[in-house]
């Protein structure tokens, strides 16, 4: 296993278009809380909470990290190079294994990274405000580690989408319309249903201290709880879903 873990380090050392996918993350941060910042309109507004909500951008950049994951079976079916994957290591359970392992960290990773660059832009704005960034607010790392979780998550969730719908626009296509149309638009017709959805779970893991007081969320214990499971799920089909279906 260590040797395959390895090996997928390896292919994804050797493409640009997972990287450039990540590379967004940090942009999509400093947009975001950019945004904040200016849409609060008072100095007096930029509290806690306000950090708290700053911070929550980092959640937002998992849709990233969901496409990572699902580059990871649904590319290699694009460009063909699956069959030889397979041909190398007949025990394909241990390869998508190995996708989940090393996507899963990489999610994470870029969790960490945006994060990093959202309390450097975030300090910048609050100092340029004359305002005291409170660094050691425990809400804001709350929400920061959520965010970080649920980023790595949603990379090994992308994993299992790509292993069940290959193609890689097909993939991507129903990974973003189920989280702008299904939780985002009738996810409003099923009421409190919604707040079991995936995307939904994400946001009680990840969401800032303001958005927990909301009664469409799970509580973050909640959301992170039902999040593990859909990641859990998804690593199971895609590993069984892999090892039965034929490669063309």
């Amino acid at each position: 296993m260590h040797t395959l873990i390895r090996t997928e380090a390896l292919k994804l050392r050797t493409v640009r278009s997972p990287w450039l996918l990540l590379a967004a993350s940090p942009l999509l941060m400093i947009a975001g809380v950019s945004g904040l910042v200016v849409s609060t309109g008072t100095d007096k507004a930029l509290d806690t909470a306000a950090q708290s909500g700053a911070l929550a951008h980092v959640g937002v950049t998992s849709i990233l990290t969901l496409v990572f994951g699902i580059l990871a079976v649904a590319g290699e079916y694009r460009h063909k190079t699956i069959t030889d994957t397979y041909l190398s290591t007949p025990a394909r359970g241990r390869v998508i294994g190995a996708k989940l392992v090393v996507h899963g960290v990489l999610g994470a990773v870029s969790g960490v990274l945006s994060s990093l660059v959202g309390l450097g832009v975030a300090a910048a704005w609050w100092a340029d405000k004359g305002v005291s960034f409170e660094w050691s607010d425990s809400s804001m790392w709350t929400t920061i580690g959520g965010g970080i979780s649920w980023n790595a998550a949603f990379a090994a969730i992308g994993v299992g989408v790509g292993a069940l719908v290959r193609s890689l626009v097909g993939a991507v296509a129903v990974a973003l319309a189920w989280v702008a149309l299904v939780e985002g638009i009738v996810g409003q017709l099923i009421g409190d249903l919604a707040r079991w959805l995936p995307f939904n779970a994400g946001r009680a893991l990840g969401a800032g201290t303001e958005a927990m007081t909301t009664a469409d969320l799970l509580p973050r214990w909640g959301g992170g709880a039902v999040l593990a499971v859909y990641t859990v799920v998804f690593a199971v089909l895609a590993v069984t879903t892999s090892v039965r279906r034929d490669v063309s």
